[in-house]
């Protein structure tokens, strides 16, 4: 058979410059080219993981870590451009999710907070964009961050961008925090969401970053008021460095747990270990509370017991972009199966430079879904 574009004999394997328009040079580099990216092709392939589909019977719970990510004119990104704002961490997260939510079995998405960098218009408009791929598909919540609102705690872009009223519409969304003071702590950037998954009802509160204690009594009613759901609360602040940090090392090296200073609302703020002595301790239907900030953290997960025994796990992922977190209920075996993915890389976190262990990336907790809850 002949080839209808050279006139000579198809097996022929040595292409000439009559044929193809080039030199023999500009083929061979060409040939090369090809044959790298099909080498990088196989590599990624060859390093690329599974992530099993959830089998019938369980769920899962994704969590987005802090998206500060930004590129572009309006971000911190040096040199400064001109170019628009986007935030492709962001964006292969919430791809991610979107394109998973039966595979994966997702339930609820929750944002830990920090959703923007730099608080102004450009970057909420973008970080719109990213939510609006979950929107309207699958429940989710968003923790209003420090880098969300300025140091007084006026949240109004946030508001603007993601106010009560974008969410009304859905039954799984409980409602919010009032307020009294305008644009501080009201209009969504306290909400609560109830949802169901195998059996299960669920409410999930979302504080702002160092919430007053107007804020956690609105948060103790909710909490009682569904005292016949099992809680869970995400907060932007609340595992990290105990002591606030006098130098940059502090930061990595100084003794972890639950941070007891706070960045938010001046005197009115709480401190992380406030808000669970004021509230999270006293409720016997929360198991769980999800946070974020320390990127010089990253990664952390601790169970504390409260006043009634039961047991609270305080987990941290503030990964950038090493990963989102996937968190498996499996009913039958009482546990959650902790799971760090990096979609950009189609591959687990098992390690970092801060956090190397692979178990604070990859882990179970116990929870017991068989038992009736406490009231």
């Amino acid at each position: 058979m002949k080839s209808t574009t050279c006139n000579r004999p198809v097996e022929s394997t040595t292409p000439s410059a009559a044929c193809f328009g080039k030199s023999m040079h500009d083929t061979c580099r060409a040939t090369l080219c090809i044959v790298a990216l099909c080498i990088v092709a196989l590599n990624t392939a060859a390093n690329a993981d599974d992530f099993p589909s959830a089998p019938q019977g369980t769920f899962s719970i994704a969590v987005i870590p802090d998206t500060q990510h930004y590129r572009g004119g309006a971000a911190n990104e040096k040199p400064k451009t001109a170019n628009p704002v986007t935030n492709p961490v962001f964006d292969s997260y919430a791809t991610w999710i979107s394109r998973n939510l039966d595979e994966q079995r997702i339930a609820f998405v929750s944002h830990v907070g920090d959703i923007v960098d730099v608080n102004n218009q450009e970057q909420w408009a973008v970080a719109r964009q990213m939510m609006d791929k979950l929107h309207g598909r699958v429940p989710y919540g968003i923790s209003v961050g420090n880098h969300d609102m300025v140091r007084s705690g006026d949240s109004s872009l946030f508001q603007e961008f993601f106010p009560a009223s974008r969410y009304e519409k859905y039954d799984w969304y409980g409602g919010h925090f009032k307020g009294t003071r305008g644009s501080v702590s009201g209009n969504n950037a306290n909400s609560f969401q109830l949802f169901s998954a195998e059996g299960f009802d669920f409410v999930f509160l979302h504080l702002e970053c160092n919430a007053p204690d107007d804020v956690l009594a609105w948060a103790d009613g909710i909490l009682k008021t569904h005292s016949d759901r099992r809680a869970l609360i995400t907060t932007h602040m609340g595992l990290g460095p105990r002591g606030k940090p006098e130098e940059a090392q502090d930061y990595f090296d100084a003794p972890k747990g639950r941070m007891q200073w706070k960045k938010c609302h001046g005197d009115r703020g709480n401190t992380p270990q406030q808000m669970w002595d004021k509230c999270f301790r006293k409720h016997p239907n929360l198991f769980m509370i999800c946070c974020g900030d320390q990127s010089r953290t990253q990664a952390m997960h601790q169970t504390s017991s409260v006043e009634y025994g039961n047991p609270v796990h305080e987990v941290l992922s503030d990964y950038g972009a090493n990963g989102l977190r996937v968190m498996r209920f499996v009913p039958q075996k009482n546990r959650i199966e902790v799971r760090t993915w990096i979609p950009s890389k189609n591959k687990f976190c098992k390690s970092t430079k801060i956090v190397p262990d692979v178990d604070e990336h990859q882990f179970n907790l116990r929870y017991d879904m068989t038992a009736a809850l406490k009231q």
